[in-house]
């Protein structure tokens, strides 16, 4: 699958700099990974951020936010957010900086 490489290469502009942050190609496009846990991706042209099972709701409820599913069943702690949602850089950091928040609340990998 492609993905936005546009939209990726933003990301990569602000978590670059972080010698945390690794990427990785999954989901058919390219995962940014902080300590080894996911933050935010890249899927079509689409975002996607873990957020965390607690901030699930209140992460649907933001523009251009719905539930990451990829099989069938919606993963509760992950979005997917439209691409045009994220276009305003303001939107994307907030989203980027809400992913890896959570990423760094977990143990790293």
């Amino acid at each position: 699958m492609v993905y936005d490489e546009g939209l990726a290469e933003r990301i990569r502009g602000r978590l670059g700099a972080d010698p945390a942050v690794t990427e990785k190609r999954m989901f058919g496009g390219v995962a940014f990974l902080y300590e080894g846990n996911m933050t935010v991706g890249v899927t079509g042209d689409d975002l996607m951020v873990r957020v965390g099972p607690d901030h699930t709701d209140a992460a649907l409820a933001r523009p251009g936010a719905r539930a990451f599913d990829m099989t069938g069943r919606p993963m509760r702690g992950w979005v997917v957010v439209d691409g045009a949602a994220v276009a305003e850089d303001d939107a994307l950091v907030a989203w980027i900086d809400e992913g890896r928040a959570f990423a760094a609340s977990l143990p790293p990998k």
